[in-house]
């Protein structure tokens, strides 16, 4: 199981410092892979009544491809987004992006997708909130055509390519894509067109039952389901040992990653959050995993 860290995204400002010596840092303790969330705007709760989002217009976030573009000539880490929000975004643009992410890092590089819940943010990049869900499922049938084929012809319902390709292609052909997935609806997404998946809760029934969903889609489509991966998410609470039960738990579940998230924890700086992931590889022994 190869072990990573969320980037703490709403907890790190605009400080390129804090970046800088947090990918750094991350990359000496022995962790394999940096994942990083995604939003473009954020909501103002004064004009949007009743806001009850987890973000809102205070909420920091950095772009994750530009990011990443940052982070990969600094680190030999492997990036993942976790999730990009797939349908707010053009399709051609996305592929171009994570290609150049991919030829950045040689290779080390995971497209995480998914639907997203926020209409505001839809609204402001000029894409349909009620139709997310269909145009998911063709844009990612594009984006593994535009990184395998030097040129392309696609008609589709949302997407139009006549005669058309990226230069330079990836150096993964296609890129590895993973789906965020908390319903069903996801689950059955995932096991058809997915290279791997983000379940949204912790190991114990109500996960046994999203991967039955999973597998079940998965076979449904031709695939088997083993070669799908699966990365959970432990939260830093400051305690070492409840932090190796949860990663075991993971393991037990058959998780091929796991990514350590400090946010939300408490911790006031860029060195809080890497002296608490520096227990936590202590913890795990990731150097040894290594």
């Amino acid at each position: 199981m190869r072990i990573g860290v969320v980037f703490p995204q709403t907890e790190l400002g605009a400080d390129v410092g804090a970046v800088r010596a947090y990918g750094q840092r991350v990359e000496e303790l022995g962790f394999r892979h940096v994942l990083a969330y995604d939003h473009v705007v954020g909501a103002d709760p004064a004009v949007h009544q009743g806001w009850d989002g987890p973000y809102d217009v205070r909420t920091t976030f950095h772009e994750p491809m530009v990011l990443f573009g940052y982070l990969a000539a600094l680190t030999s880490l492997e990036l993942v987004t976790g999730i990009i929000i797939l349908p707010q975004r053009q399709t051609a643009l996305v592929a171009k992006q994570a290609a150049e992410v991919d030829l950045l890092t040689t290779g080390r590089f995971r497209l995480g997708v998914g639907l997203g819940w926020n209409q505001v943010e839809y609204e402001a990049l000029g894409q349909d909130f009620s139709t997310r869900g269909k145009r998911i499922d063709e844009q990612v049938a594009l984006l593994r055509r535009l990184w395998t084929e030097s040129s392309l012809t696609f008609e589709g319902t949302f997407d139009r390519v006549t005669g058309a390709g990226l230069a330079p292609l990836p150096v993964q052909r296609p890129i590895p894509v993973w789906f965020g997935a908390q319903s069903p609806p996801a689950y059955r997404r995932a096991g058809r067109l997915a290279d791997g998946w983000f379940p949204q809760m912790s190991p114990g029934p109500k996960l046994d039952e999203a991967k039955a969903m999973v597998a079940e889609a998965a076979t449904q489509a031709g695939r088997d389901p083993a070669t799908l991966g699966m990365e959970g998410r432990v939260s830093w609470t400051g305690d070492a040992e409840e932090l190796r039960e949860a990663a075991r738990r993971w393991q037990e579940s058959g998780a091929t990653h796991v990514a350590i998230n400090t946010m939300r924890a408490g911790l006031r700086s860029v060195d809080e959050h890497l002296a608490a992931l520096e227990t936590a590889a202590d913890a795990l022994e990731v150097r040894k995993a290594d």
